[in-house]
């Protein structure tokens, strides 16, 4: 009779064991899709023109980006980081591979919103920990030539103007330079609904980023009055704030 009520025991063991192994839900993925436009017309380098509140008309030649540190939340306001070593993705307009990051091994659950940086933050500026992204960032122009620092965004095209009625090139790069002008920029965006992630769901997320911010957003700019922004301590910053409003959720 013991030896009846040690085997039950075992077995009642061993369903229970099973049933906690069963009832844990593996990681699984999210997509994230980087959409360029203008006021909600498609990014086509070197053929579409489009309008800024300036009254200029401009086409666009190089659209890229780095994105950086991404944290996605969860209803229960938890957040998943993201390896930091991993999570460096430069948004190239040419390239449509790079449009599109996937996101691996997220906790399975439901989330609700996704932060993450536009350019490199100053703990891991200019090259600290980012050996795997360094080579890519050389490769793509995003560093600059003459001091060990990034391009956070690298947008060039042409214009005219009511004063430069011929087609005059313009220059946009903006990135950090050392502690004294910090251009990083960190955003968040709420989920228009709430996204499970699962060994079998993947999530995705669609992120709108409309380029006509660059020029108008919190500040404006004009390319007749400067089109040649670079190592600028004035203008530079303004254009990243700009950046930051520029995204939105799909």
């Amino acid at each position: 009779m013991k030896k009846y009520v040690s085997l039950l025991g075992l077995c009642v063991l061993i369903t229970i064991s099973c049933g906690d192994s069963a009832s844990e839900e593996l990681p699984g993925r999210v997509n994230l899709r980087f959409n360029n436009s203008v006021n909600g017309t498609p990014v086509t380098l070197n053929a579409e023109t489009y309008l800024n509140n300036s009254g200029e008309f401009y086409q666009i030649s190089e659209l890229k980006y780095i994105i950086s540190n991404i944290v996605l939340i969860t209803t229960a306001d938890e957040e998943v980081r993201y390896p930091i070593a991993e999570s460096y993705f430069l948004i190239n307009a040419e390239d449509s591979s790079s449009l599109t990051i996937a996101l691996q091994d997220i906790p399975a659950g439901n989330y609700k919103a996704i932060q993450f940086g536009f350019g490199i933050d100053q703990q891991n500026y200019p090259l600290n920990g980012m050996a795997n992204f360094v080579p890519k960032a050389e490769e793509t122009g995003m560093l600059w030539n003459w001091a060990a620092g990034y391009k956070f965004v690298k947008f060039e095209g042409s214009f005219t103007s009511a004063t430069f009625q011929n087609q005059t090139p313009f220059t946009i790069h903006v990135g950090s330079h050392g502690s004294t002008l910090d251009n990083y920029k960190e955003v968040r965006l709420d989920l228009n609904s709430e996204m499970t992630v699962s060994e079998d769901q993947i999530g995705n997320i669609a992120i709108q980023a409309d380029v006509a911010a660059i020029f108008d957003n919190v500040n404006t700019h004009s390319l007749s009055a400067k089109s040649d922004i670079q190592v600028d301590p004035v203008n530079a910053p303004k254009i990243a704030e700009n950046i930051a409003h520029m995204f939105s959720i799909e």
